[in-house]
């Protein structure tokens, strides 16, 4: 063989042309495969970086969901056992403050949404019904199958935008509440994903889910065309269903870089098969070959050290005759303490823990004697410092070339932390037995993995709880079944005392003589807490003892953990609460009948806290007094301050807490809204509750006082109508006596002086002047009976009038004026104005303030009248103003609407129009005021009801 190697050596070395090609040909090859390999070095790269890219933002988009699973994890906790939220908007804020990707949360009782925070912006979303609502019902009621929180969406919320909802189901009492929910807007979590720092001039980021109605898969974000369809990576996120992709884009990937290693890669192989060729020709080179390879095996020297010195465990190499150390990485005197030198003065023997030491003797004996070609070993070292550590020991023995060398090397690994927790876990073991026994509470530990196992066979793993549930219904012997596969592995001495038997093995043997009717039936919710996993669960049950008598039991499991899969250790507590049931019993007993006595009395009894106001009771009298339930008063926080009338409101809180702050009962009056729009008064007496000296809460009764309080007012009107009407007669009866008499003076005196005349003529110039006051003592009779008849006219008749049509008309009278250009009517009334009102009054109103307008006029310019309608605080006006001669209301202003009252010089002048224009407009209700500035003009303001 050796005779055929040297002629193929021969060969190669007398054909140097041949064999430099030969080299050429397999350097090229090396070179392409080695570029080869880089171009697919940066794909991996690019890949590696693509992965890495969409990793982060799976695992900010996973954050971002767990926060929002602990957000409403802890809404839900707020949920009491009569499954009414409790502090919903105060915890609410706090955890939309801590988890600033959410934008609202949501509690949905029965999947219909009632609580929503913030309110503002989200109001539409109230009352939605997920059930009714084909676009979220499929994912909601995924959500409840899986028991588990799930992310619907993205899709358009009912408030507006596009965001995620994230449902956790909630259970109260083993039955389904409804969901506590979450909502996050669909750009705040691409936000938090950190989709915003991708380089977008690499790679194209999508958003998708398979719509669970068309099974089509929907993209969420733009589509870009400038992609490598087969550059792209992919992960789904279950909690939503939804798949996220990176897409690379065109271009990704520059080889350009590669070229001209290439180049020079087929230009050394070249050079490299020349340089063979010259080798081949000049043997006397072969001396730098030789120093080549000293060179390289002192390169592996140096490796091998360096990798010797900075191994992350200690290294030693002993030798196997005296155990002495003969090198030591600075791991290994790290771990011991010492320094290099010092370490070369010891031997292994020196630094041992004097109880490892012979057991470590025996191996080392083993090995140096061939038996064995290492060891491996647990020991401790005492280090320089006096410190015991332990290590996982490796020794092995060095061999060259199979001949067996005097050294062995030693591998040391610190596991003294390992160690600790492994004590520690022992000790734990001890103190749980400990604890276990000695416990007050009766305690079981129990082997589920055989039932377990059973449910499994039957198929009923993770199936719905409320068909599993019907199952067992329907098939009673698969629960006594399960029952019998309960295996009891210990149990405490206060167990034993509770069920009055003496050993565990004679609860083993009869384990259904503790069963009880409720026993068997609440059995059933651990079988289905074992087919959704549950680790914890507790309920109220009875048991039976030996003696027959049942218990009431407080019975709760938690799985150990470690055994979740299996429930191969599950501890049991059965707390009795007999005595606790008992006194419940008369608690609920003597409530119901304090209950029963306060609803009999007639008005309502409540009770609130003192420092929020929020009802803790209200009585059942409620509903009849204002048509609410007592659950709808105290389900709402502001129910009271919200249903007391806007009038009375301000001044009742204030009143109310100002008394409360001073902790002194009150008693005041005010009037509340009931359900069917009705106003009622109500007297709300208030005492304050102290409890230990100290002011707990406030109690009180509202007793209806609607009808005395209807009373009062109808008497408190009645007397101010019977004032006023006093009022109205008495100053009629000045206006009488004063106009009468001085007609009926001015009669006597012209009739005496009749009889005292002595001629025709004279007799007949006064019995001219007689008759001309007869004339004014006629005239101011009309007067006095019309204004009569407008203060005795009671129930008027009105109708629907447009009032600037009925304008209009009314001042076609003064068409005269109108046509000679001396008068201008504007009539700025909006088309559509109505009124309800008599027409007579209005046409005679109208009538009065137009014509005192044109009456008194300025004489040097055009008389201009306006007529307007205006709202002034909440009131209805007609507004009729004057360009004229004004009047001067400091002087004149108490006189303007009393009857024959007149303040110019002109001889038309009566005072009767704007005295009956008044007393017409408050026979309607309403009121007139002058405003009014001399040589300017007037301004009247007629409220209209």
């Amino acid at each position: 063989m050796k005779i055929k190697n040297n002629k193929y050596i021969d060969w190669f070395l007398t054909k140097p042309k041949t064999t430099g090609f030969i080299i050429f040909l397999i350097l090229s090859v090396g070179v392409a495969f080695t570029i080869f390999q880089r171009i697919q070095i940066i794909r991996e790269n690019e890949h590696r970086a693509m992965r890495s890219t969409l990793e982060n933002l799976h695992q900010n988009i996973d954050q971002s969901l767990k926060n929002c699973y602990t957000t409403t994890l802890t809404l839900a906790l707020t949920i009491n056992d009569n499954g009414t939220p409790e502090n919903f908007d105060s915890i609410s804020a706090q955890l939309i403050a801590s988890n600033n990707s959410i934008s609202a949360v949501q509690l949905v009782p029965n999947g219909i949404i009632k609580y929503v925070y913030p309110l503002k912006g989200n109001e539409s979303a109230l009352n939605l019904n997920l059930f009714n609502t084909p676009s979220v019902k499929y994912e909601a009621l995924k959500s409840i199958a899986n028991k588990k929180m799930y992310f619907a969406g993205p899709l358009v919320l009912k408030q507006g935008g596009i965001g995620i909802v994230g449902r956790l189901p909630v259970y109260k009492k083993n039955k389904f509440w409804g969901f506590s929910a979450v909502v996050i807007k669909f750009q705040d979590l691409l936000r938090k994903s950190g989709i915003k720092s991708i380089d977008t001039s690499k790679y194209y980021f999508q958003f998708s889910k398979r719509n669970p109605n068309t099974q089509k898969e929907d993209f969420f974000l733009p589509i870009q065309k400038d992609v490598y369809e087969n550059e792209q990576i992919s992960t789904t996120i279950p909690d939503g269903n939804w798949k996220l992709y990176l897409f690379a884009k065109k271009q990704i990937y520059s080889y350009s870089d590669l070229f001209i290693p290439s180049i020079l890669g087929f230009i050394l192989a070249f050079l490299l098969g020349v340089f063979v060729t010259n080798l081949l020709d000049r043997p006397q080179q072969l001396q730098q070959l030789i120093d080549i390879q000293e060179k390289m095996i002192l390169d592996n020297e140096i490796k091998f050290k360096t990798i010797f010195d900075r191994a992350p465990v200690g290294i030693a190499l002993v030798d196997a005759n005296t155990g002495s150390f003969l090198e030591i990485n600075s791991k290994f005197c790290e771990l011991i303490g010492y320094s290099e030198e010092e370490m070369k003065t010891k031997d292994y023997q020196s630094i041992t823990h004097p109880k490892d030491l012979l057991s470590n003797e025996l191996v080392a004996t083993e090995l140096q004697e061939g038996k064995i070609s290492e060891y491996k070993l647990k020991k401790r070292y005492i280090t320089k410092f006096g410190k015991i550590i332990w290590t996982n020991l490796i020794v092995t023995s060095l061999t060259k070339a199979n001949k067996k060398l005097n050294t062995n090397i030693s591998i040391v690994e610190d596991i003294t932390l390992q160690h600790q927790i492994l004590e520690d876990l022992k000790k734990n073991e001890k103190q749980f037995k400990s604890l276990f026994k000695s416990s007050p509470i009766p305690l079981w530990e129990v082997d589920l993995s055989l039932v377990k196992n059973y449910l499994k066979d039957l198929n009923l793993i993770n199936k719905s709880s409320i068909k599993v549930t019907s199952y067992f219904e329907q098939n009673p012997e698969v629960v006594r079944k399960c029952f019998s596969l309960v295996k009891i592995t210990a149990v405490n001495y206060k167990c034993l005392q509770l069920l009055n038997i003496t050993t565990k093995n004679e609860l083993i043997a009869n384990l259904e003589q503790v069963l009880h009717t409720d026993t068997l039936n609440d059995f059933i919710k651990q079988l289905i807490a074992i087919i959704e996993n549950d680790n914890q669960l507790a309920y109220d049950t009875k048991i039976i003892n030996s003696n027959g008598e049942a218990i009431d039991i407080h019975f709760t499991w938690n799985v150990i953990k470690g055994h979740e899969k299996t429930f191969e250790r599950v501890i049991i507590s059965t707390e009795d609460i007999t005595s606790r049931k008992r006194h419940e019993k008369l608690i609920i007993d003597s409530r119901k009948k304090v209950e029963s006595l306060i609803n009999t009395i007639d008005g309502i009894v409540w009770e609130c806290d003192i420092e929020t106001f929020m009802f803790t009771f209200v009585s059942k009298k409620v509903e009849q007094i204002l048509g609410y339930t007592s659950e709808e008063w105290i389900n709402e926080p502001d129910f009271w301050k919200n249903h007391i009338h806007p009038e009375d409101r301000d001044w009742a809180l204030e009143y109310c807490s100002l008394k409360t702050k001073e902790l002194l009962n009150h008693d005041f009056e005010y009037r509340m809204i009931c359900k069917n729009g009705a106003v009622i008064w109500l007297r709300d007496m208030v005492n304050i509750n102290f409890r230990n000296g100290k002011a707990v809460s406030l109690e009180g009764i509202m007793i209806d006082i609607t009808k005395s309080k209807n009373i009062e007012n109808e008497l408190s009107n009645s007397f101010n109508l019977v004032s006023k009407q006093n009022e109205r007669l008495l100053n009629f009866s000045y206006i009488i006596s004063h106009n009468l008499r001085s007609h009926t003076s001015n009669i006597a005196s012209i009739i005496s002086l009749i009889k005292a005349s002595e001629n025709e003529q004279e007799k007949r110039q006064l019995m001219e002047l007689l008759i001309s006051v007869s004339d004014l003592l006629n005239e101011t009779m009309v007067h006095l009976n019309e204004v009569i008849n407008i203060r005795t006219n009671i129930g008027l008749a009105t109708e629907q009038l447009n009032l600037k049509a009925f304008a209009d008309n009314a001042t076609k009278i003064f068409s005269k004026q109108l046509l000679s250009e001396e008068v201008v009517i504007r009539n700025l009334i909006p088309q559509k104005t109505t009124i309800i009102y008599n027409p007579a009054y209005l046409e005679s109103i109208l009538y009065n303030v137009i014509s005192n307008a044109i009456k008194y006029s300025y004489p040097d310019r055009k008389t201009i009248i306006t007529l307007k309608w205006l709202k002034e605080k909440d009131k209805n006006i007609l507004q009729i103003s004057d360009n004229g001669i004004g009047i001067d209301l400091a002087k004149n202003g108490n006189k303007i609407f009393g009857l024959y009252k007149t303040f110019t010089n002109a001889p038309n002048s009566k005072g009767v129009g704007l005295f009956i224009t008044k007393n017409q407009i408050e026979a309607m209700g309403g009121t007139i005021t002058v405003e009014s500035e001399p040589n300017v003009g007037t301004t009247f303001k007629i409220e209209i009801l």
